[in-house]
């Protein structure tokens, strides 16, 4: 099944019956959440078949909703949970995850240096990156005549791209982009430049033809949008359906987002859960995210066993992990969260 396809179906699949609520009892040796799609349908089998482990798949649609389940079953009900770094850094720090056992995961030494020491958990102390990448804009070079290269291409469009604009919905993008625009930081505290950031994207709105976090690449297939917010492997199902798709990282600076791997303190199986998260490195099987969803891994001999024709097709693929930790780092926000969902609230209720 093509990544465009894979990810067609996880937008139109719906997590009832699948998404089991926290503390529910399963049959199997080991519980994992994750994305729908986000790892190879047949891993169960395959785990099995080397480990003699059984596991038991669940899916989240959304980082809110696992946390939800694992702060409503006090970390009971799972063993192992995919969740994005700052949502790891959230469980970190209420004592919710298991320290990694290192001599128990050899296949860490796959991961690039970089990914070693991102700054919400140096020495993979808790947390494995599993996926990582950058935000920015993704456009029809056939459609858009003038230069795309800032934040401001988006944010107040030439005439010919207003209301062929969209962008994505969820508070922590949707602000970075009016921060960035402003020369701020993506984790930014200060509640005055917050609400600088929230006016320009209020002024913003008026442009936009919809904000969009699941379905904006096909409007740049269809030509209904010719410019988008997105997230680098996103912006890529646009482009397996049309050439003239381009990705680009505004001049100002994006995010770096990484997707992580914990293991939950609660799990009375943490061995086991050890030894699925070397599986998941090893560099056949970590290859696999990238071939299928077409997001950059942090697994040096992964990445290096991809088709070269794959980049070729997807260049932010190619990006190198010394370039993408350049971008800053998306951060747990702590009590300041608040004022983000607040002013995104009051943007997206402004007429």
């Amino acid at each position: 099944m093509s990544a465009f396809a894979r990810f067609n179906r996880i937008v139109a699949a719906t997590i009832s019956g699948l998404a089991l609520s926290a503390g529910a009892a399963f049959s199997a040796d080991l519980v994992i959440s994750n994305w729908d799609g986000y790892m190879a349908k047949d891993i169960a089998e395959t785990f099995k078949a080397e480990t003699g482990i059984e596991i038991e798949v669940v899916n989240h649609a959304t980082n809110e909703e696992v946390m939800g389940k694992i702060m409503a079953g006090g970390g009971k009900g799972y063993d192992v949970v995919f969740v994005s770094s700052p949502f790891a850094e959230i469980l970190n720090g209420q004592g919710m995850v298991e320290p990694l056992d290192h001599a128990a995961i050899p296949n860490l030494a796959n991961l690039y240096p970089e990914a070693a020491e991102l700054a919400y958990d140096p020495g993979n102390v808790y947390s494995v990156p599993y996926t990582w990448g950058t935000t920015g804009l993704c456009y029809r070079s056939d459609l858009v005549k003038t230069p795309v290269d800032s934040w401001m291409n988006l944010l107040a469009p030439d005439a010919a791209l207003k209301g062929k604009v969209t962008m994505l919905a969820t508070d922590r993008w949707l602000m970075a982009a009016g921060l960035l625009a402003k020369g701020y930081s993506v984790n930014e505290k200060d509640p005055a430049k917050i609400d600088e950031a929230k006016n320009l994207l209020i002024e913003a709105k008026k442009s936009l033809l919809a904000y969009d976090d699941t379905t904006f690449y096909s409007k740049l297939v269809s030509g209904e949008a010719s410019l988008v917010h997105a997230w680098d492997g996103w912006c890529n199902y646009g482009i397996t359906e049309n050439k003239d798709i381009k990705f680009t990282v505004p001049k100002e600076g994006s995010d770096l987002w990484v997707d992580t791997i914990v293991v939950m303190k609660a799990s009375e199986k943490k061995e086991a859960a050890m030894k699925f998260i070397n599986y998941i490195l090893d560099a056949k099987n970590h290859a696999w995210a990238a071939t299928n969803i077409l997001y950059k891994v942090p697994n040096k001999p992964a990445m290096e066993s991809l088709d070269p024709a794959l980049a070729d097709q997807y260049p932010n693929m190619a990006m190198a992990p010394a370039d993408l930790v350049k971008y800053e780092l998306l951060r747990d926000l702590g009590s300041s969260m608040k004022d983000y969902s607040r002013a995104v609230s009051e943007i997206k209720a402004a007429n």
